[in-house]
């Protein structure tokens, strides 16, 4: 079964789109496979024994470290629900004219642009969904998750322990 802690992770931000029009259902520090992925990792090293296969000068001990410092690392509820950088220019700037994001501005594309072109390209270039102009929210969500699975149709986001 899928853990309770991921699962609920990505229950918390799967209908969540922050105010740069970034969707924290497609982020793996908010939805809970990053931190799940170096859990089963390290149980696959060890089940493995690969310990025994490695090259000598590889450090499993520094590497389980890594592993578990990834682990360790707090979910990210989102910027709705308290996540990101407190002084984020652009939750301010949405929150003060009363927007659910960017996209919803008249000036959007003027206003903040080398800030948000740098959050929305860099969210794209690791694969993470972003929200166009006058696109329907829900609307929107729906397809991502329904890309999200056929490109990714063994995630534990969509998987579970049932034969």
């Amino acid at each position: 079964m899928k853990e309770k802690q991921e699962t609920d992770a990505f229950e918390n931000v799967k209908d969540q789109i922050g105010f740069c029009g970034i969707w924290c259902g497609s982020c793996v520090v908010g939805n809970g496979v990053l931190r799940e992925l170096t859990k089963r990792y390290k149980e696959l090293i060890n089940a493995y024994d690969l310990k025994d296969w490695a090259p000598k000068d590889f450090d499993f001990g520094e590497f389980y470290k890594g592993l578990e410092s990834i682990q360790s690392m707090s979910l990210c509820p989102g910027c709705l629900k308290g996540g990101g950088r407190d002084d984020c220019e652009i939750r301010a700037c949405a929150t003060e004219k009363g927007l659910e994001d960017c996209t919803l501005c008249k000036q959007f594309g003027r206003c903040k642009l080398e800030l948000l072109e740098y959050m929305r390209s860099g969210a794209r270039k690791a694969g993470l969904f972003v929200k166009n102009q006058d696109e329907d929210r829900r609307e929107a969500v729906q397809r991502w998750m329904s890309e999200l699975q056929a490109k990714w149709p063994c995630c534990i986001l969509f998987t579970s322990d049932k034969p």
